[in-house]
């Protein structure tokens, strides 16, 4: 089989990973930091646009790398209505979507598709974002509430979540579509997931403040709790604990689980706690996705950052064992996922998707 070039491009806070691949094979990458102070100057994530392609543009050059020959060029999908996964080509209507941020979140997600627009353009290639963050494949159940016309909606790690069960499946000789699968991302961001036969039926909206608690953020707690804490505070501080300033950050004013867990070595019993109960919070979530696929599952797949810790994964083993082998697959597969979705739709293996800019769930027909 012919193979493809692939440059991927991820956004982040405060630099961008970018990767060239040739067919599987990652040959180039690297993490382009971007000056925070720059950044600050710029009034939308947008407006960094023209500033961190031309940081891209300088550490290419630096590096002896061409991009003549590339056939599809994939950004981070961010900024987008809920979908389906799978491969999407960027079009205008996925351009404008990502550019102002149609779904109401501001992530520098939102320049992937940006970015990758404009290099297929100048060198006359393909491009594509797969699996963004906000597809969107609830089963019917998963999405009523208790509440009148209010519907769950989910965001998760929905790229790497797919790549490691899409991985997972091969490595057994098996299609993903074939599956199922509790598929968790424990990083800075913590994600569970239910995946049955090729669909991420359920899983939890950690923007939203549902799930484990995570470095960053607060996880699931009871809405009179909330309403209580809330007192007296501003609606933009009790919103960031969702995101930025809950979790570790709120208990101990750290994020970094490294940190976090030397102390808890050096005896630090607050720490100790905190870190079990993350955990804990992770292995309740799992056993509530198991339930959802009715105990039919062909494992319990880790993903991320924090997977590389061994006490982490044994927990999980030792708490979730029962239920399904558990798998543990350190760190993340961002860049990889970006360009094997493009190779399968330039293969021909899958078909490629066109974004409706439509929420594919508005409501219920009764």
């Amino acid at each position: 089989m012919r193979k493809f070039k692939i440059f991927t491009i991820n956004p982040g806070s405060t630099s961008t990973k970018i990767a060239l691949f040739e067919g599987e094979e990652e040959v180039f990458s690297k993490n382009v930091s971007h000056d925070a102070g720059k950044l600050a100057e710029y009034a939308s994530i947008s407006d960094q646009f023209a500033y961190r392609k031309e940081t891209i543009d300088e550490l290419l050059k630096e590096n002896h790398i061409s991009l003549d020959q590339v056939d599809a060029f994939v950004g981070r999908g961010g900024g987008l209505l809920a979908m389906d996964g799978g491969t999407y080509e960027i079009d205008d209507l996925v351009l404008n979507h990502a550019t102002r941020g149609a779904n109401g979140v501001q992530h520098p997600a939102m320049l992937g598709p940006q970015i990758a627009y404009e290099y297929a353009k100048l060198y006359h290639a393909k491009a594509f974002v797969v699996n963004p963050p906000d597809v969107d494949e609830l089963q019917d159940l998963a999405r009523m509430t208790g509440i009148k016309g209010v519907y769950r909606v989910i965001h998760l790690h929905a790229l790497n979540l797919k790549e490691t069960a899409i991985r997972h499946a091969a490595g057994l000789g098996r299609k993903y579509e074939e599956c199922n699968y509790v598929v968790c991302h424990i990083g800075g961001g913590i994600s569970v997931s239910a995946h049955r036969n090729g669909k991420m039926v359920d899983g939890f909206d950690i923007v939203g403040g549902e799930g484990p608690m995570a470095p960053t953020r607060c996880g699931s707690i009871s809405v009179a709790n909330l309403l209580k804490y809330a007192e007296g505070k501003e609606l933009k501080d009790i919103k960031a604990l969702c995101t930025k300033s809950g979790g570790f950050v709120n208990h101990t004013g750290i994020s970094d689980a490294l940190e976090l867990t030397a102390r808890a070595k050096n005896g630090d019993k607050y720490a100790e706690m905190l870190w079990n109960t993350m955990i804990y919070q992770i292995e309740k979530c799992i056993g509530s996705m198991a339930a959802v696929l009715h105990g039919k599952i062909d494992g319990i797949l880790l993903g991320g950052g924090m997977v590389y810790n061994e006490d982490l994964v044994a927990q999980i083993k030792d708490a979730c064992g029962w239920i399904a082998p558990v798998t543990a697959y350190p760190g993340e597969f961002e860049m990889e996922a970006m360009a094997s979705g493009a190779v399968r739709v330039l293969s021909g293996e899958e078909e490629v998707k066109k974004y409706s800019g439509v929420c594919n769930f508005t409501g219920f027909d009764f």
